[in-house]
Formats: structure tokens, C-alpha cells, sequence
């Protein structure tokens, strides 16, 4: 295994200064690796007021009973961590790699160690980061909810989260990330790995509220064998600085299904680089990615890409765009790929402005111009998520609404 670790440092090392090739470039020396060490708590209840509201407005409650388990991580130092619930575990990345040899089999077979700058980043300084595990057959009652909170100014967070869905278990996740309410420049570069076993089901669902100095890179990539299922949902409705994600799920079991879904909104100043990418390699595998990209005056980028290697797959991808300001900029990019003759793959895409004929309809109801179009909006971000449980189907929804202030920009 040292051999192995080496060769991957080496690989990390090689890749230090290698662009990612899509969306802004960021300069990862501008940014302290280092923070002052916080010492863990005992109940989430016990973190400060304002973090506390700050983690809410993304999903992550101090109430723990509602959830099968909690992770928190402020900067680089883990404040909690913990599960309610039987046959599923949580615990931060180094105490999983102690106590599971066997994890480290995972490590980085997902996506590659040298695919740019900050996936070798995380490898040569990593800080922390959550190991998410449902036991074969357990089906979770409860979602699992994870913060990865940003509190010092210039500092940048490298994480290594691994999420495993064992053979026929079932679990849903809800990961938030902020920062600070005061907080100034920052930098969080996560690497995701998801390992969903044979009629294994995950959904995984990350809401973002960061603040308009952070640059986020993400990098994730989802395993799916035979029969599996993944959800993915990203909600970034709050303006947000510099965002450049494109998780990639692997469909190599048969009758596997992945949908990524996205709800998007870039105000003044804001840049979203956001797509999904799936690869279908086995008979029967199914996929569907849809977004809905929304802009008061900022740009986003909205990126989909289908790759079909195996007969008898089927895909869908769907984007629309709403542009409510002549500032604002909305750029689709659909890519189909079929690697043989025996495929289904498909795209729709548009992008414009809210249509005058609706906004005229609701005025004639007694709905001002600014309500009228709020509601149109809201309307268009609306997206029914299968397989979600009503309680996080309702959080989404609430997101939705509070960002109706920002709809009337």
C-alpha cells in the first residue's frame, strides 16, 4: 500500500500547476493552508449562534434526532461527528482510513489523483473531509447531514470525502457548505468519491451559500454497479463568487440509473461553471440530467455531457435558462456521444427571458410586475426530484422561495 501512496503523491506532485481546462483559473498560493484548531463539541447545539443559522439556511439542522447522522467540519479541524441511527457511519476521512484498511482500495479509483491543481492539492495537503457509509441491506430512515464551513479569511479547505452505499442499502445525504456571515476571500477545493453497490440507492443532495469572494472547486465522481440508483441535486440560489463543478458518474453495472439535477441562479458578479457528465457502460444503464439555470446579471456556464459504450442505454439531458438582466450571460453546452449503433441518447436546451405575454397574464390577476415575474421563476425552478423523501423535497422547496428577493433584481 506504500508503494501505492507513493505513486500517487508522485502523480500529485506532477499535476500541481495543471489548469483544469474549464471555467476561471484560480491561484492556489493566494490562499493559507493553515487555520487556528478547533476543538471538537459535544452536540451541535453547542457551535455558535450565527454558524448555526448560517448552516440552517443549508440544510443542516442542531436538531440531531432528525437526522441518522451529522458531520461537521469548520476550516480544517472536525467540531462533530456522530450517527443515531444503526447500519449507517460517519466519521471524519482519517480515523475511516485507521480503522478500514480495505478503504484505502477506494482511494482515488474514482476520479484521477492528477486530473489538475486541485485534485492534487487535496492530495499533498489534505484537511480533513468525511467517510458516509450505509451496511449492506440497511435502508436509512433519516437523512445524513454534513457541513464543510469556511470561518477564517484566505484560508483554502482541501477535502477527501468518501460516500459508500453498500449492496441493497438505501441513504440520502444532505451536504451544506458555507461560510462565515463576515467572511472575506476563501477557497474550498473537495474531492468526492460514491461507491453505490449492487441495488444500492443514494441521494445526495448539496446545497451551496457561499459568499462572494469564494472560489469553489469541487471534484466528484460517482461508481455504479448492477442495478444501483444515484440522485444527485445541486442547489446554488445565493450569490456566490467563482463555482466550476463537473462531477462524473460511472454506470458499469447493468440497469444502473443516474440523474443529476441542478438549480442555479448567478447574480451580479457571480461565475457558475456547473454540469454532470455520466458514462454508460453496461446494458440497460439509464441516465438524465437536467438543469435550471436562472441569471439577475452574472454568468453561468451550463454543461452536460453523455457518453453511451454499452448497447441498450438510454440518456437524457435537458437545459433551460432564464436571462433576467441584459448583464446577465447563460451559456448551454449539450454533448451527446454514442460509442456504437445501439443507443438512445437525447437533448433539448434553450435559454431566454421570461416571456411578456405571462407577465401580462398574472398583472391582469392583480399580481404586480416584480411579483408576477417572482412567481414565473419560481414556477421555472420548481423541479419534482424522484426518489427524494418529502422532507428534503420540502427543503428544496423552501430554498426556492427565499430566493425570490433575488429573483427581482
Amino acid at each position: 500500500m506504500s508503494d501505492r501512496r507513493d505513486e500517487l503523491r508522485e502523480r500529485a506532485r506532477s499535476a500541481r500547476d495543471k489548469p483544469s481546462g474549464i471555467g476561471p483559473d484560480v491561484d492556489i498560493s493566494e490562499y493559507s493552508d493553515e487555520a487556528e484548531g478547533l476543538e471538537s463539541v459535544g452536540d451541535v447545539g453547542e457551535l455558535a449562534e450565527e454558524d448555526r443559522k448560517q448552516m440552517l439556511q443549508v440544510g443542516v439542522t442542531s436538531e440531531l434526532e432528525k437526522r441518522s447522522g451529522t458531520f461537521v467540519q469548520i476550516d480544517d479541524s472536525i467540531v462533530y461527528s456522530g450517527s443515531t441511527e444503526e447500519g449507517v457511519e460517519i466519521m471524519g476521512m482519517d480515523q475511516a482510513l485507521e480503522r478500514y484498511p480495505w478503504l484505502r482500495d477506494y482511494w482515488w479509483e474514482a476520479l484521477p489523483v492528477d486530473a489538475d491543481k486541485y485534485t492534487a492539492a487535496v492530495e499533498l495537503d489534505m484537511g480533513g473531509g468525511y467517510f458516509i457509509r450505509a451496511k449492506k441491506g440497511h435502508k436509512a430512515k433519516m437523512p445524513v447531514q454534513s457541513c464543510l464551513y469556511l470561518s477564517t479569511d484566505s484560508m483554502s479547505q482541501r477535502i477527501h470525502n468518501i460516500v459508500m452505499v453498500e449492496e441493497d442499502a438505501e441513504l440520502h445525504v444532505i451536504t451544506g457548505c458555507a461560510n462565515r456571515r463576515d467572511f472575506g476571500k476563501g477557497l474550498h477545493m473537495g474531492v468526492s468519491e460514491f461507491y453505490v453497490k449492487r441495488g444500492g440507492k443514494l441521494s445526495f443532495t448539496m446545497i451551496h451559500n457561499w459568499g462572494r469572494e469564494v472560489a469553489v472547486r469541487p471534484r466528484s465522481a460517482m461508481v455504479l454497479e448492477e442495478r444501483a440508483s444515484l440522485v444527485s441535486n445541486y442547489v446554488c440560489l445565493e450569490p456566490a463568487g467563482s463555482l466550476q463543478m463537473y462531477p462524473t458518474a460511472y454506470l458499469r453495472g447493468r440497469d444502473s440509473v443516474a440523474r443529476f439535477y441542478s438549480l442555479l441562479m448567478a447574480t451580479p458578479g457571480s461565475e457558475l461553471d456547473v454540469g454532470g457528465r455520466t458514462r454508460l457502460e453496461a446494458p440497460g444503464a439509464r441516465a438524465e440530467i437536467l438543469s435550471r439555470a436562472v441569471s439577475t446579471g452574472g454568468k453561468i456556464i451550463a454543461r452536460g455531457h453523455m457518453i453511451g459504450a454499452a448497447p441498450k442505454v438510454k440518456g437524457h439531458l435537458e437545459c433551460d435558462g432564464l436571462i433576467l438582466s441584459d448583464r446577465g450571460v447563460i451559456h448551454a453546452v449539450p454533448e451527446l456521444e454514442g460509442e456504437l449503433g445501439d443507443v438512445d441518447l437525447s437533448h433539448e436546451a434553450a435559454v431566454g427571458k421570461v416571456s411578456q405575454e405571462e407577465i401580462e397574464y398574472l398583472m391582469a390577476r392583480g399580481l404586480s410586475e416584480e411579483e408576477a415575474q417572482s412567481t414565473i421563476v419560481r414556477g421555472f425552478l420548481d423541479v419534482k426530484i424522484e426518489g427524494l423523501p418529502d422532507e428534503l423535497s420540502s427543503y428544496i422547496e423552501s430554498v426556492v422561495e427565499q430566493s425570490e428577493d433575488r429573483i427581482s433584481m
